[in-house]
């Protein structure tokens, strides 16, 4: 093996970093400079990105170096933290998989992550998982609320098949990170796209409803067709990290379509008179439920930028 390479980061467990290089996966340590840069990150190395590597005086190898970013999608670490977690990088395409019961997914949680995709132009479908579980009203208000803001939504029944053929022809040749919370089928639906991938799968607790966690660390997989899936740990909450109040409104979409018509060109779309997205809102061409989701992120995101 050579002292030095270029490869790809295909998992990161915190202090041991797997990369891909010529088809071998080398097990890598970052160099101490590295944790330096990311300051305000918990994870300065992540999935996906592309790295060179040196071996030290002991023959191990070292991350000594990250290529710059062509894009990520990045979460507050916890709340009330001014630090950063990034989930991954230089990606695609997202998925983003929701169940609207076994377990519920925050509608909060889903605009969240939409926003952060938009802020990083990362493309994203909304995956609707276990559909032969869903209420059929519920799923048809959903898909009404997303597509009428632009999102593409599938739906799939990853043990019964159902609509596992559109999401292959979605992945393959593509870099994917899919994302979504615990127990809403991830696992479950790599495994039925490609059963040679050693994915563990959970199952839901009785207790709570909440999905149990199965995946401990991001992983990239490849795909036997081509491309690649980052398979990542389940997520519970999704703060927004370094999206200013003023900026906001830019990441939803629908918003975005009607805003030049409004009176004011600093207008922030929560009191304003002759308001175009207040009008669309009153007038069903933007969801409330999304409009919701704008007010509160702005007013509980206030205490983060102090």
């Amino acid at each position: 093996m050579e002292r030095k390479f270029t490869g790809v980061v295909v998992r990161a467990t915190g202090s041991w970093y797997e990369v891909l290089h010529d088809g071998a996966t080398i097990r890598c340590r970052i160099r101490g400079r590295l944790r330096l840069r990311g300051v305000r990150s918990t994870n300065p190395v992540v999935v996906g990105d592309e790295v060179t590597c040196e071996a030290d005086e002991n023959g191990d190898y070292v991350i000594a170096d990250i290529t710059p970013r062509r894009n990520y999608v990045i979460r507050r670490a916890s709340n009330l933290s001014k630090e950063s977690h990034i989930i991954a990088a230089n990606i695609d395409q997202a998925i983003l998989m929701v169940t609207l019961r076994s377990p519920e997914t925050a509608t909060e949680f889903v605009d969240r992550f939409l926003v952060t995709c938009e802020a990083y132009k990362v493309p994203v479908t909304i995956l609707l998982s276990k559909i032969d579980l869903q209420d059929p009203e519920a799923v048809a208000e959903f898909r009404a609320i997303y597509e009428g803001a632009g999102y593409h939504v599938l739906e799939v029944a990853a043990t019964e098949r159902q609509g596992i053929e559109q999401v292959h022809d979605l992945l393959i040749g593509r870099t994917t990170l899919l994302s979504g919370n615990s127990g809403v089928g991830k696992s479950t639906l790599v495994r039925a796209i490609d059963p040679s991938l050693d994915i563990r799968t959970g199952e839901i607790s009785e207790s709570h409803h909440k999905g149990r966690h199965t995946t401990t660390f991001s992983t990239m997989y490849p795909l036997a067709e081509g491309g690649a899936v980052i398979d990542t740990p389940g997520i519970k909450g999704f703060g927004l990290i370094d999206i200013d109040d003023d900026e906001l409104w830019h990441y939803f979409p629908e918003m975005m379509r009607v805003a030049s018509n409004c009176r004011f060109y600093n207008c922030t779309h929560t009191h304003e008179p002759a308001c175009a997205v207040i009008e669309a809102v009153r007038n069903g061409e933007i969801a409330y439920a999304r409009y919701e989701s704008y007010l509160k992120i702005l007013d509980e995101d206030e205490k983060y930028r102090k």
